[in-house]
């Protein structure tokens, strides 16, 4: 079964090719997938008549039990024959239904096979959360074959308004199978079925189910947004119509129906709303001149009928409701593949507008006449059949209960409503038949253009079904029996027959096509009542109204917080957090024992660290307060030292310096101060939301450190670490061992910040500004100092700068200090199993030593110190800690499993290394080229910027700037 889904979603990935290639004649191979699919499903027809059932799993998402579990018995069967059965031939009909110039056709051949796949997999499915994902596959492929024109408003309106309508119902039933799976222990379906749990919240979770079947299935008061997805193509609304989609909520009432109908409110809640839509349906079929239009509440109307049936919940009525819901996929799907063909022959669809199409379409007339006599319960086809059935199985009800508590009033009511809605239906069938083909007056009958043989195939083939298989009423009987096991057996022997007796049943038949063919006659009666009645108000309006009012109100509140302040937005998301969570400290705070300090000398630090905090806050220049943030972090790394973490501590001071470093680059292109104007009392706002941050913050870690009850998991990391990751730094184990995923993770999420920092500042690609020293020409106001043949100078770009930008001391420091600095930064990233280091703090190490050679010399002493493309850097990190995640698969290990490596090296003593040290040269490459990225970004591609300006300003240049111009490395220095 999951071959059949997967070789179905495998062909819809291949269809586009194969029409653009073959032109619409690719439909007929493409049908030929449901076709096979159709003919293995046959196959299990006797196995299925015997009770027996196929079931496969397979693994899935094994964290959360979750598996893909098919499943396929008697209702599955009937369902997966209609579902590829109807798919197919709709597929062999669109071969003729799009012209060679019709747009979107590869990619709806696509979309449509899909379809097929996703619902397919819907009835198949044994899971619940399973049965979920497919449950919207089919609302996202709905969505995008309705909306197949988006040129067209009518088909963007329809498309959203079934995406919206559908996705509401479907999140219901996610919740509604979250609780039944909760309570049940299972999401499995064939187990929840077998053993069902009982109680309130079995309860809840059915009738949240149901809301997703109700709006799938369009009843009331989900129901207007069928007959508007009539926008879509008609093989869509065929097979949306017949097969699909709407199918789903009745499979999902069908599934539940024998165990769980005698949940409480499940009768009253089907019988009320199926009879209502019937109804409605019906009557909003007899106003429609559009044939498309007039099918489309025809099937609302059925929708409400079978849906109405299902949840009596009795077995006659089962078996009743899944016969008539074959008869309607046959009828329906017959009328809508003929109102296509009608609508691509005569070019119109308006029954006001059409004659004569019944002695010039013979054939298809005759199979019209079939499916709508079906349709309206005319024997002895199979609409007749079922609806006879129906109408036994609601009178046994209606006189003995048959163990649903609806016998007396509320029995003979729903008969009642079935009689009516039987009226409704054989009205408006009659109806279709005189509108499409009867020969009356019209201003101009329409011109027909030739019809394909292959073109009625499709509705002549089901049309013939629906009434040759009304003459099996007792194989199908068989058939469907196992299904019917959980049901106790009712007052008569579920069966379908085609004489049932002389009796109520056969006179309420007789009185349901008498008056409808008495509202037929008197059609211009019923439409002048009708349009008496008419009301300005619907719920398709109150829809429209609502997306209006939510539209509205988008816009409103995205112009409060959306304002392009970045300031507004942190203030909004730290406002909610102290709102909603921060609420939840009240009254947790239990019996909390908290020391002040252990040491003098951290109340000294926290008194420095909140010092600068509230300075910052008052500084009206950039550069102060940045400086003084800086400051609390570094008060963070000293608490930090104290407290015996000396691996975060220098983490903490690496990334505070290299934040101060960017922040200072970014800051030369802004204003000095703030605002020029006086401070406003709004700072005090947010001051105080800053001081509530604090306190929320440490609430949080109060309350959850006084709430622990087990041992801490700190007590095992010591050995667990040498155990487990063979190194003794806790914190380097757990990054690059215990959780390496989340460390890869984080690595990926640095290479899409700096992609994104790429995007925002390079216009051309990154590489294409490094210029090398010896590359760059000297001005004339710049002497070039000799050198020694043959030889070039370290730390030569300072020779570039006018003597007034250089810093003899600086320069001396970086020729003493840099080549120390790298050395320093391999060795953390060596050590960092054992001592503190890592690649982290190992590469932040060697972005500082990056950061001295541009502020020594400019952007051209960078270019000289890492003369390559960042952007390879970071990919390239990025593949090295890959590698060390799969290398351990060459060796017969798992992903990220690390080996221990004892070296002894001449001189130097014993190395400790673990192959995950591989991982950590992979954080360190990509740590290394995001420093870089940020100076290129922030510093160098800024240095062209000022000097551009300047040009521009005092000569009017545009040209690329040399050597000796680049003063804003410098100024970044000083500051």
């Amino acid at each position: 079964m999951l071959i059949l889904v997967a070789v179905l979603l495998a062909m819809s990935a291949a269809c586009p090719w194969l029409v653009r290639r073959w032109g619409r004649r690719a439909f007929l191979l493409i049908s030929l997938g449901p076709l096979a699919g159709t003919a293995w499903v046959a196959a299990q027809g006797p196995a299925m008549s015997r009770g027996e059932t196929l079931s496969e799993t397979h693994p899935w998402v094994e964290s959360i039990g979750m598996e893909l579990a098919f499943r396929m018995g008697p209702l599955q069967w009937l369902l997966a024959m209609v579902v590829l059965g109807v798919g197919s031939l709709v597929l062999a009909y669109c071969t003729w239904y799009f012209r060679d110039d019709s747009l979107g056709v590869p990619r709806f051949a696509g979309v449509l096979t899909a379809f097929v796949a996703a619902m397919l997999g819907l009835v198949l499915a044994d899971d619940l959360l399973l049965l979920y994902v497919f449950w919207e596959m089919t609302t996202v492929f709905s969505f995008l074959l309705i909306g197949h024109d988006p040129a067209r408003r009518a088909s963007r309106q329809a498309a959203i308004q079934a995406l919206v309508v559908t996705t509401l119902g479907g999140l219901s039933m996610l919740v509604g199978a979250l609780i039944l799976g909760h309570v049940g222990g299972t999401h499995r379906i064939s187990e929840l079925l077998a053993d069902p749990p009982t109680g309130v919240a079995v309860t809840v979770a059915i009738h949240l189910l149901l809301v997703g079947a109700i709006s799938k299935s369009a009843l009331v008061p989900f129901h207007f947004w069928l007959p508007a997805a009539m926008a879509a193509p008609t093989p869509v609304s065929a097979y949306l119509h017949a097969a699909s989609m709407v199918k789903a909520g009745v499979y999902l009432v069908a599934l539940l129906a024998p165990v769980y109908a005698g949940v409480a409110g499940w009768r009253p809640l089907l019988l009320v709303l199926g009879i209502a839509t019937m109804l409605l349906g019906g009557l909003r079929a007899l106003r429609q001149t559009d044939l498309k239009l007039l099918l489309a509440f025809g099937t609302v109307s059925q929708l409400g009928f079978l849906i109405m049936v299902l949840g009596i919940g009795t077995r006659s009525a089962l078996l009743a409701g899944l016969a008539l819901l074959l008869a309607h996929a046959l009828f329906k799907a017959t009328l809508f593949l003929v109102v296509g063909i009608i609508d691509r022959s005569a070019g119109t669809r308006d029954l006001r507008r059409l004659s004569g199409l019944g002695r010039r379409m013979p054939v298809i007339a005759g199979a019209t006449v079939l499916a709508a006599a079906s349709m309206a319960g005319v024997p002895p086809l199979l609409g007749y059949v079922a609806k006879e059935s129906v109408l036994v199985a609601v009178l046994d009800v209606a006189k003995d209960g048959d163990g649903t508590g609806l016998a007396g009033a509320a029995g003979w009511l729903t008969l009642l409503g079935v009689v009516l809605g039987s009226v409704l239906t054989a009205a408006y069938s009659a109806r279709f038949v005189w509108g499409a083909f009867a020969t009356r007056t019209v201003e101009e009958e329409p011109t027909l253009a030739r019809i394909h043989p292959g073109f009625a195939a499709g509705p002549v083939l089901l049309a013939a079904l629906s009434l040759v298989l009304g003459f099996f009423g007792r194989p199908i009987t068989e058939l469907l029996s196992p299904y019917l096991e959980a049901v106790p057996e009712g007052v008569h022997h579920a069966e379908l027959s085609l004489w049932h007796g002389l009796g109520l049943p056969l006179l309420a038949t007789l009185l349901a096509l008498a008056g409808g063919a008495l509202m037929f006659v008197m059609r211009d009666r019923v439409a002048r009542l009708q349009s008496r009645w008419q009301l300005d108000w619907s719920l398709e309006r109150a829809y429209r109204s609502g997306m209006r009012v939510l539209d509205r109100t988008a816009v409103e509140v995205t112009g409060v917080v959306q304002r392009g302040s970045a300031s507004a937005y942190l203030g909004i998301i730290l406002a909610v957090v102290v709102v909603v969570p921060g609420s939840t400290l009240i009254g947790a705070w239990g019996d909390i024992d908290v020391a002040p300090w252990e040491h003098p000398a951290q109340a000294v630090i926290g008194v420095v660290i909140v010092a600068a905090a509230v300075m910052a806050t008052r500084s009206r220049r950039r550069l102060r307060a940045v400086l003084l943030a800086g400051a609390t972090g570094y008060g963070t790394a000293l608490l930090f030292v104290m407290q015996g973490a000396p691996d975060l501590a220098l983490t903490q001071a690496l990334v505070e310096t290299l934040t101060v470093v960017v922040f200072v680059l970014a800051l030369r292109r802004m204003p000095e101060y703030f605002t020029d104007r006086p401070l406003s009392r709004q700072r005090y706002w947010r001051m105080a939301l800053g001081l509530a941050v604090a306190i929320v913050s440490a609430g949080f870690m109060l309350v959850a450190a006084g709430a622990r009850v087990a041992d801490p998991v700190s007590l095992m990391l010591p050995q667990e670490a040498v155990d487990y990751g063979g190194g003794k730094n806790i914190v380097n184990v757990i990054l690059v061992d215990a959780r390496a995923w989340d460390t890869f993770g984080e690595i990926t999420v640095l290479v899409a910040a700096a992609t994104g920092v790429a995007s925002l500042i390079f216009v051309n690609t990154r590489g294409t500004g490094i210029r090398r020293v010896h590359e760059v020409p000297y001005p004339a106001t710049v002497r070039k100092q000799p050198t020694s043949p043959g030889r070039r100078p370290w730390l030569a770009a300072p020779r570039t700068l006018p003597p007034e930008s250089r810093s003899i001391i600086f320069e001396v420091v970086t020729r003493l200090m840099f080549h120390t600095i790298v050395v320093f930064s391999i060795y953390l990233l060596l050590v960092g199993h054992n001592e503190p280091g890592g690649g982290f703090a190992a590469g932040m190490v060697t972005g500082l030593a990056l950061v001295v050679r541009y502020l020594v010399g400019g952007r051209y002493e960078l270019d000289e110190a890492a003369p390559v493309d960042a952007g390879r850097l970071i990919g390239g990190g990025l593949a090295v800690a890959a590698l060390a995640a799969v290398l351990p698969l060459a060796f017969g290990g798992s992903i990220l499993q690390s080996a221990i490596v004892d070296l002894h090296i001449p001189l130097l003593g014993d190395l400790h290394l673990v192959t995950s040290a591989l991982f950590d040269v992979g954080v360190y490459l990509v740590v290394v080229g995001l420093v870089l990225d940020l100076l290129r970004a922030l510093g160098s591609h800024i240095d062209r910027q000022v000097v551009r300006a300047r040009r521009e300003s005092e000569a009017g240049l545009v040209n690329e700037p040399v050597a000796g111009e680049t003063t804003s490395a410098e100024e970044a220095a000083r500051a």
